[in-house]
């Protein structure tokens, strides 16, 4: 998903790799990529389309509602705001 992290490492990874001439590559993995969205689609379509095996609600601890709440928010926080992370990883490998 684009306004993610992981969306901008795979593109930084896309980009290096067509810069160093390795188009062929970077042409694989976008078909890998697509082939992995196929996946993707199917588990929101069964968690949003189909319906439900029971109708008994979920229920998580407060540890684990935090837990999943601050995850979710730091990856969209990282997708929104990449720099940060960006130059820590470039510090770290020069």
């Amino acid at each position: 998903m684009p306004p993610t992290v992981g969306f901008y490492a795979k593109l930084s990874v896309l980009q290096a790799v067509i810069d160093v001439n390795m188009v062929w590559l970077a042409i694989v993995a976008v078909a890998f990529s697509i082939i992995g969205a196929f996946y993707y689609i199917r588990i929101v379509k069964l968690m949003y389309f189909d319906k439900p095996e029971s109708d008994e609600p979920l229920t998580a601890n407060k540890d684990m509602q935090i837990a999943i709440s601050l995850n979710g928010l730091l990856v969209l926080a990282l997708g929104i705001f990449p720099g940060g992370l960006l130059a820590l990883c470039s510090r770290v490998l020069t």
